[in-house]
């Protein structure tokens, strides 16, 4: 479950101060936020994640108040509560696919299952890649690994920052298709921040900021 209340962002040296809808999801319910550049969706979705601390008002997940919590405490809560697909590539370049894949697993504190990768990587349609440095990946294949470092850990919310902005039509549909199915797995809350329209038909609770 995710819920905001009266959020509010204001950066510092500017004057413009961000207001955003409530939204309450209940366990895997899904959500579309829509809106054209500096409307501010990566905020939101910043805010969402604990990564920025709203001036005004509260996100709470699963009855807990990510502003309340340390730095320390809202660092492990994210770690294993949350999972972030990002719009560029985060992947650690020293590391091969499968020890980005296990870093994520034990900077969760999870145990590191290697069946349990395996069984994400061929499901994603990398596993012959899985031995292969991050620049030796394609840009398709870099957003599929994205995908697999949001949701190894089962997170309870996975957000997702323009997942579709720089693909082509089929391969849009495969991305949202994966971040859906991936978060029934999970049983997890789905949250698409994008300008992109084609998004629309494929999630059908949608927001507009």
């Amino acid at each position: 479950m995710i819920q905001t209340s009266n959020l509010t962002f204001h950066y510092p040296k500017k004057e413009h101060v961000f207001k955003f809808p409530n939204i309450y999801l209940k366990q895997q319910e899904n959500l579309l936020v829509l809106g054209k550049s500096g409307v501010g969706k990566t905020t939101f979705l910043h805010l969402l994640a604990g990564l920025l601390s709203p001036t005004n008002g509260k996100v709470m997940i699963d009855d807990v108040c990510i502003n309340s919590l340390s730095h320390q405490k809202l660092d492990l809560f994210r770690g294993q509560n949350i999972g972030l697909v990002f719009q560029n590539n985060h992947a650690v370049q020293s590391l091969t696919v499968l020890q980005n894949l296990q870093a994520r697993l034990f900077f969760s504190k999870q145990i590191i299952n290697n069946k349990k990768i395996d069984d994400l990587l061929k499901e994603l349609g990398l596993m012959e890649y899985k031995k292969c440095k991050i620049n030796e990946l394609s840009q398709g294949q870099l957003q599929r690994l994205g995908i697999a470092l949001a949701v190894i850990h089962n997170p309870k919310i996975i957000l997702a920052d323009e997942p579709t902005s720089s693909l082509d039509d089929e391969n849009c549909n495969v991305v949202v298709k994966l971040l859906q199915k991936q978060a029934v797995q999970s049983k997890a809350n789905l949250i698409v921040i994008t300008h992109d329209q084609r998004v629309k038909s494929l999630l059908s609770n949608t927001i507009l900021l």
